[in-house]
Parts: C-alpha cells; sequence; structure tokens
C-alpha cells in the first residue's frame, strides 16, 4: 500500500510541476501581449491551468506526501534533509500562491503598461520551480543528513 501511495504521490508532482513549469511560460507571453483578445486568451487559459490542473494536482500531492509523512513520521522527523525538503516544498506552494495572484493582477490589467511585472522578471521567475525540483528530488533520493 504505501509504495502505491508513493506512486500516486509522483504522478500528482509530476501534474502539478508541468503546471508550474507552463503556467510562468505563460506570463512571459502574456506579458508581451498587446492585443486586447490575446491578452483575454491568455488569463482564459492561465486561470484554467491554475484552477483545473495545478490546483488539484498541488492539493493532491501534499494530501499524499502529509500520508506518506505519517507513514514513517518517527524515522523522517529525525532527519534534517526532510525538514530542509519540506522547507523548500512550503516554498514551492507559496511560489503555487503567487502565481495565482499574478493571474489575477494580469485580468485586472488593461494593457501591457499595467501589467504587475516585468517580462524580465517573469523570466527569471520562470526557473524557481526547476531549482526547487532540484533541491527536492537530491533531498528525496539522496538523504544526505
Amino acid at each position: 500500500m504505501y509504495a502505491l501511495l508513493k506512486a500516486v504521490h509522483i504522478i500528482f508532482v509530476v501534474t502539478w510541476f508541468a503546471g508550474l513549469f507552463y503556467l510562468p511560460r505563460l506570463f512571459v507571453y502574456h506579458s508581451q501581449a498587446s492585443n486586447p483578445v490575446a491578452r483575454a486568451q491568455f488569463t482564459t487559459m492561465e486561470t484554467k491551468l491554475y484552477r483545473i490542473i495545478m490546483r488539484p494536482s498541488m492539493l493532491l500531492t501534499v494530501v499524499l506526501g502529509i500520508s506518506l509523512l505519517t507513514w514513517q513520521w518517527s524515522y523522517l522527523s529525525a532527519s534534517v534533509w526532510i525538514w530542509v525538503k519540506l522547507a523548500a516544498v512550503a516554498l514551492l506552494l507559496g511560489y503555487h500562491h503567487y502565481c495565482g495572484a499574478l493571474i489575477r493582477n494580469f485580468a485586472n490589467a488593461k494593457s501591457p503598461e499595467e501589467h504587475p511585472v516585468s517580462e524580465r522578471f517573469l523570466r527569471i521567475f520562470n526557473e524557481v520551480p526547476a531549482l526547487l525540483l532540484i533541491i527536492i528530488v537530491i533531498l528525496a533520493v539522496t538523504k544526505p543528513f
């Protein structure tokens, strides 16, 4: 049962990260769009990606992750690596929710000049989930400390 739970957890981690990788790229394209029809289409795409794919995947990842933690908590709680991993996951959750705020801010912008952040910021912001994924996977696989 533990192995099946872990497999399903990994599946939802993958689907969540698919959204975390794609949504900031949509933000970059959205920030470049000057046509109101294109901006509205990006808002629709961003909102659907966030609500239909990312939010459920994030929730299931967290619920299944907590289930896995409770299964072996006495062993895991004494390991430093799990606390570092959980801190990285907390940052990832903050990133996820900030993406939701950016969707709302983009939707409320009447023109590209009113966009909430710069295109340069978005290009850098786009790399954050990859860095967190690297940290989380290395910690989970190697359990270094």
